[in-house]
């Protein structure tokens, strides 16, 4: 091929050039010039931080022909040839495919050989914790006393995996992920030197988005210069990476902050219409505020953060909003990120998220915020001297009128949502066909009147909703979420939103009532079986069934078929 990827072309070949592991390149430089070379070394660390690079370095530093040395010349014959590949006393395998007992027999068999070319043989064993219990025990004995001539570099991404008795036949050098600033140091330099146009900004968003390797900085950057046309801008590396923008994040924060629902919903609606993914988007988000609690609790650790950049907009962001109200959006979305892991509609979990955060009490959410009571005090104190009066004069203190029982908020409890089943039977007993069909054909007008008067968040916990029952005073809505429910019935705007559109459509004050899916269908049952279990004793069997009289009452006749 005439084209080779960037990491590829731009693979260090001296220790100087590997970035951010100075700890274990110093270290490695040290025992060259001391002739302190171990017998076996084990490299572990994420991917694309080095660990192979560092290996086949170390295998031409120990055969340089100007050894000792603490970089490899380049120029000699061994050097130049490990790195094209042609000498075959430095041996790579890739213990993935090569996991078995034989592979490792036969590197048993084939160490005791002296080098043909050059002064030392290096086998150097990747992905060396995919070797199986069989092989690792093969390997045991050879790696602790190998010939004098045979160096082992092991390189793995899970150390855990690997036996003790092998690490402790080592030397262990744990390679970290490269901080940002260090990857955008390399772009800058590999983008002067091919003469490529790059933004700084869309090299750190490139940067974060490599979640600290190297080799994955480098090929979103190859993608990053295929894709743009003359000049790498910020929008090229979000769309190669699928992050989302500064702007849109603070965009949206502010919105969350501000209590805007339906700000938010129009922002979250035009990220998801550009293809972004709703996993993808709450974990950036997570992140975006998780740096922003660093930023506000340690300033200085501007290393720290992974995936903002501190503009003028974020550092206003970040000043008003305080500490607790940040550990409460983290929770929330953190909840949503676990259950989208679960569902085939993510988009719902997220939009119920954003609907949450917007309505946080920003009284509430802070730990170090403070509400004042004194007037709330002075109110309690002068319904205590009305109730004082009311007993005086003989009178209930409490309001006996039913309309006031139904409106009260339902509860509740720990368990999740509970429906009012009382109420619900109340609304069957009185509920008519001709009731529920006009509400039915008033429900996509209802939807829309609610969009129309900048109430996206009540539209869409209605957009998995459907009206199941009506009386002349009140409507049952079935919701299919629970969560959507729960949401729904605590919102007083909502009831009193959804009530006056239905007075709008149908002319009538209709109370609202909601029930989730599973709930209704054992409040239905319940409420027929009650109905025919009053029905009298001595009734005329040529009478209708009640069930069948109910089952019609509720869905008309046409809809009920009846099988014996």
């Amino acid at each position: 091929m005439a084209y080779q990827a960037l990491y590829r072309v731009w693979r260090p070949q001296r220790f100087f050039d590997v970035v951010g592991q100075e700890h274990v390149t110093t270290t490695l430089q040290n025992a060259l010039l001391q002739k302190k070379i171990s017998h076996a070394y084990l490299f572990s660390g994420p991917r694309g931080t080095g660990k192979t690079t560092a290996a086949k370095i170390l295998a031409k530093a120990v055969n340089c022909e100007n050894s000792p040395v603490s970089e490899p010349c380049n120029e000699c014959a061994s050097c130049r040839g490990i790195t094209d590949g042609s000498i075959s006393d430095v041996i790579e395998i890739d213990a993935a495919s090569n996991n078995g007992v034989e592979e490792i027999r036969d590197i048993r068999d084939k160490v005791k050989y002296a080098p043909n070319a050059v002064k030392y043989k290096v086998y150097i064993v990747d992905e060396v914790h995919m070797l199986s219990i069989g092989a690792f025990n093969a390997l045991l004995k050879t790696l602790e006393e190998p010939p004098r001539h045979v160096i082992f570099i092991l390189a793995t991404t899970e150390p855990h995996k690997i036996p003790l008795t092998i690490i402790s036949r080592t030397q262990r050098f744990d390679f970290k992920r490269i901080t940002p600033q260090a990857i955008v140091d390399r772009m800058k330099l590999i983008a002067d030197e091919t003469g490529v146009a790059c933004e700084d900004t869309a090299m750190q968003v490139i940067a974060r988005a490599a979640e600290g390797g190297m080799r994955d900085a480098l090929s979103l950057l190859d993608q990053a210069i295929s894709f743009s046309q003359d000049r790498v801008t910020v929008e090229d590396a979000l769309t190669v990476t699928g992050a989302v923008s500064q702007d849109f994040m603070n965009r949206l924060a502010r919105a969350v902050h501000g209590q805007d629902t339906a700000a938010a919903l129009e922002a979250l609606e035009e990220l998801l219409f550009q293809g972004k993914e709703p996993s993808r988007f709450i974990e950036d988000f997570i992140y975006f505020f998780r740096d922003m609690l660093l930023h506000k609790s340690a300033p200085g650790l501007e290393e720290s953060l992974e995936r903002v950049l501190l503009d003028e907009d974020f550092k206003q962001l970040a000043g008003e909003v305080d500490t607790g109200r940040i550990y409460q959006i983290i929770d929330i979305l953190n909840k949503a990120q676990q259950e989208m892991r679960w569902t085939n509609h993510p988009r719902i979990f997220l939009e119920v998220a954003i609907i949450k955060l917007c309505q946080l009490n920003s009284n509430t959410a802070g730990g170090t915020g403070s509400v004042d009571t004194t007037g709330l005090l002075q109110r309690i104190g002068e319904l205590e001297d009305k109730l004082a009066r009311l007993a005086e004069n003989g009178i209930p203190a409490h309001d006996p009128a039913p309309a006031a029982a139904q409106s009260k908020p339902q509860r509740v409890n720990r368990k999740g949502f509970q429906a009012p089943a009382g109420q619900i039977k109340e609304v069957l007993k009185h509920a008519t066909k001709p009731d529920l069909q006009a509400v039915k054909s008033k429900w996509g007008e209802l939807l829309h009147m609610l969009v129309g008067r900048q109430m996206r968040s009540q539209a869409a916990l209605l957009n998995e909703a459907e009206p199941v029952a009506s009386s002349q005073e009140a409507v049952v809505i079935k919701f299919k979420y629970e969560i959507h429910c729960q949401m729904a019935m605590e919102n007083a705007k909502f009831i009193d939103t959804a009530g006056a559109v239905l007075q709008e459509l149908t002319g009538k004050r209709l109370q609202v009532i909601g029930v989730p899916e599973d709930q209704w269908q054992n409040i239905r049952e319940s409420f027929i079986n009650t109905q025919r279990s009053d029905a009298p004793a001595g009734e005329d069997q040529k009478e209708e069934d009640p069930l069948v009289a109910e089952a019609k009452k509720l869905f008309g006749d046409e809809l009920v078929q009846i099988h014996d």
